[in-house]
């Protein structure tokens, strides 16, 4: 069934870059799981299963992960990667960046399609390790681990600890020499580069948490080089420790990324401090890590890059860098992770309540907003409220020849700001009992998930060759009251 919407039914409470849909029951391809269509009943479906179905046998909210899609997706990476920087490095090692998404499954998924996988934490670390991931293929994370991660990280022989600060470094130093080990080390580096993105993702700037400044004191000039930064003190002490094998340098400029630009100028910026190292110190670092972050569709108005251009624009500016400066190019990796995880599921939610609320608009004029509220909100996908970031959102149950109205997707929360979309056009005969699916909800949701207002947590349902399973349950109340004590 298709109906075609005039604009004149456009909102003025929209933003810019929100178009009035002419067919409001079309599905924007680039926001779904290749998996994803409407079926000739007009539900959402994925690999055939429709929303109803999967409603009825796992309840709402429900996240629906489309499996074959996250490992085509890992799949493309990697080969993309491979194919790109053969003649450069013979091929990149793709980490898969764990803290997008992780349960024993996915660190399953990724290990069996060749990729690696980055853990952030000794929780994430160790379900790589309860998934069988080769620990050789394990890097760990974090800008404070703690002396157990990082012992538990040698012991298991995991292949790279990404060193984060001077204190760190010296730490680890210490607990390897303890443990009559050596530590595999990536320095982790700010090159200065600031991502077009918002203020807390982007992790490339100088004023944050992560990583070793490259910017040493002001010259003569008044420019600042890499001479007498942190992270020449660091290249320093790690050489001359007997307990520190630093394997190369690392660096991660931020999230949800679109252009190009950033990724390159970094690029140059590590490459150059990798040829400083060789002159300085006669040792070439054979691994260099350009991070992740590269950015995906949420709404219509994004425009995501696909792996072979991104590896392809990549492998340019590290073969030009490396040319220039005389150099070989050393080991590269990569660590995507929503760029995998996030496209690859939807959430289904349950529609409750219904009202409309008048907006005041310009020149005393007055508009309507529709609210519809779910049974779920920010304690399964905190992004919102965390980072503004906007979502899409389509009726997923049936198709309606409603006109479309602009509407408010918020959750069940006891908080004004529980929203779960924003802005979007939903058909103006949404009511209780319809479900809705919010698209692009593999990444950062599940991760980020809360017991906020003592909510369960909802439960992910993966879908492989047409078929469902539970593969992390709902909670339970029981689940809730399990950590209590004294009763």
């Amino acid at each position: 069934m298709t109906v075609t919407a005039s604009t004149a039914h456009a909102s003025p409470l929209a933003p810019d870059w929100l178009d009035y849909p002419e067919d409001p029951n079309a599905l924007v391809t680039k926001l779904w799981a290749s998996g994803v269509e409407r079926n000739d009943d007009g539900e959402i479906a994925v690999q055939g299963l429709p929303a109803s179905q999967l409603a009825r046998d796992y309840g709402t909210p429900l996240l629906v992960l489309d499996e074959d899609d996250f490992r085509s997706r890992a799949r493309s990476f990697r080969d993309a990667f491979n194919e790109a920087f053969a003649d450069l490095c013979g091929g990149v090692d793709v980490y898969y960046a764990g803290k997008s998404f992780l349960c024993t499954p996915a660190a399953r998924w990724v290990s069996e399609e060749g990729l690696r996988l980055d853990t952030a934490s000794g929780g994430e670390m160790a379900t790589a390790l309860r998934a069988g991931v080769d620990p050789a293929h394990i890097g760990l994370h974090g800008n404070n681990k703690s002396d157990d991660e990082m012992r538990r990280a040698l012991a298991a022989g995991v292949g790279r600890i990404v060193v984060d600060s001077l204190d760190e470094l010296d730490r680890l130093t210490e607990l390897a020499a303890e443990a009559g080990a050596v530590a595999p080390v990536m320095l982790r580096l700010t090159p200065g580069v600031h991502a077009h993105t918002h203020e807390f993702i982007a992790t490339a700037h100088e004023d944050q948490k992560f990583g070793l400044s490259m910017a040493g004191p002001a010259g003569t000039d008044g420019a600042a080089g890499t001479a007498g930064s942190p992270a020449a003190e660091a290249v320093a002490r790690a050489l001359a420790a007997g307990s520190i094998d630093l394997r190369g340098l690392h660096c991660h400029i931020g999230s949800q990324i679109f252009e190009p630009e950033g990724f390159g100028v970094a690029a140059e910026k590590l490459l150059g401090f990798l040829a400083e190292i060789k002159a300085e110190h006669g040792v070439e670092l054979e691994e260099l890590d350009l991070g992740g972050g590269h950015g995906i569709a949420y709404t219509a108005a994004d425009t995501p890059r696909t792996p072979q251009d991104i590896a392809t624009t990549l492998a340019g500016v590290v073969g030009a860098a490396c040319t220039a400066l005389g150099m070989a190019c050393p080991r590269i990796s990569i660590e995507p992770g929503r760029a995998i995880s996030g496209p690859a599921a939807f959430t289904l939610y349950e529609a409750g309540v219904r009202k409309t609320v008048t907006v005041d608009g310009d020149q005393g004029t007055t508009h309507p907003r529709r609210y519809v509220s779910v049974d779920g909100g920010m304690s399964d996908n905190a992004r919102p409220v965390l980072y503004e970031a906007d979502y899409s959102v389509a009726l997923a149950s049936r198709v309606s020849g409603a006109p479309a109205v602009l509407s408010r997707v918020v959750g069940k929360h006891c908080e004004s700001g529980d929203i779960v979309v924003k802005d979007a056009y939903l058909p103006d005969d949404v009511a209780r009992g319809d479900l809705l699916a919010v698209p692009a909800t593999g990444a950062y949701c599940h991760s980020l998930s809360s017991n906020y207002n003592m909510l369960t947590r909802p439960a992910v349902v993966a879908v492989q060759g047409g078929q469902a399973r539970v593969i992390i349950r709902r909670e339970t109340e029981e689940d809730l009251f399990a950590r209590e004590t004294g009763l």
